[in-house]
C-alpha cells in the first residue's frame, strides 16, 4: 500500500470521526487571527481563547496595537507564556501591516513569511483560515508528531514534514488535514506514552495495512 492509499483511508477515518473539526482559536479578523496563532506558540488553544476574550476588547483595531507600550501589553498576554518575545513579535508585525501593507495582513506566503514571528504553520493556518488562501499544510506538534506516528514521514523538522505531507495529501484536503489530526491527538493519540492499541487509526487501519505490505 503506498503512502497516497493509505493517506486515504486516513482522511476517510477521520472525516467520520471528526465531521465538525476546524480551528478551534476565536477571532473576527485576519488581524486577530494572526495574533491568536502567534500566541498560541507553546500554549493551549483554551488558553489563547481566554487571553484574546479581553486582549481583543482591549485592543480593537490595529491602531491600538501601533501605540500599546510593550510593558503593558505583554502583561496582557503572559498567561500564554513566552510572553516577552510573542509581544516583541506581535507589536512590530502590527507595524509592518501597517506601514508596508496598508493594515492589512499579507495574503500570500512570501510576503505573510516577512512578519516577525511568523513561519510556515502560522502563515499556512492564517492564510488558509483567514483567506481560503492554501499553500501548504500547516504543522504543528500534533501534526508532526502523527504524521511520523502514521508513517507518513519520518522527519521531525516541521517544514521537511510539510513536504512529505503536501506530496501525499490532496492539496483539496491540505487545509482540513491539519485540524482532522489536531482533533485526533487530542481525543485519541496524544503525546503522553499510552497504549496505541486503543487509537482508532492503529486498531483499524495501520494492522490491515501493515499486513499488506
Amino acid at each position: 500500500m503506498t503512502k497516497k492509499e493509505r493517506v486515504s483511508i486516513i482522511i476517510s477515518k477521520l472525516e467520520r470521526l471528526f465531521p465538525n473539526a476546524r480551528i478551534r482559536l476565536h477571532y473576527s479578523t485576519p488581524w486577530e487571527l494572526l495574533v491568536a496563532v502567534i500566541l498560541s506558540a507553546q500554549c493551549t488553544d483554551k488558553m489563547v481563547n481566554k487571553v484574546t476574550e479581553g486582549l481583543f476588547k482591549k485592543y480593537t483595531y490595529l491602531e491600538d496595537y501601533l501605540s500599546a507600550d510593550i510593558k503593558i501589553f505583554e502583561k496582557d498576554i503572559f498567561k500564554t507564556g513566552f510572553y516577552h518575545m510573542k509581544a516583541k513579535h506581535i507589536l512590530e508585525s502590527a507595524q509592518i501591516v501597517k506601514k508596508k501593507y496598508n493594515g492589512e495582513v499579507p495574503k500570500n506566503i512570501k510576503e505573510i513569511l516577512t512578519l516577525p514571528g511568523v513561519g510556515r504553520k502560522t502563515a499556512n493556518v492564517v492564510l488558509g483560515n483567514a483567506y481560503g488562501v492554501v499553500d501548504g499544510i500547516a504543522v504543528d506538534t500534533h501534526v508532526g508528531r502523527l504524521a511520523r506516528v502514521l508513517k507518513l514521514s519520518k522527519h521531525t523538522d516541521p517544514e521537511k514534514v510539510e513536504k512529505d505531507l503536501m506530496k501525499i495529501v490532496p492539496r483539496a484536503n491540505w487545509l482540513r488535514f491539519t485540524y482532522l489530526l489536531i482533533e485526533y491527538g487530542r481525543a485519541y493519540c496524544s503525546a503522553r506514552k499510552h497504549d496505541h492499541t486503543n487509537c482508532p487509526l492503529t486498531n483499524i487501519l495501520l494492522k490491515k495495512i501493515n499486513s499488506k505490505n
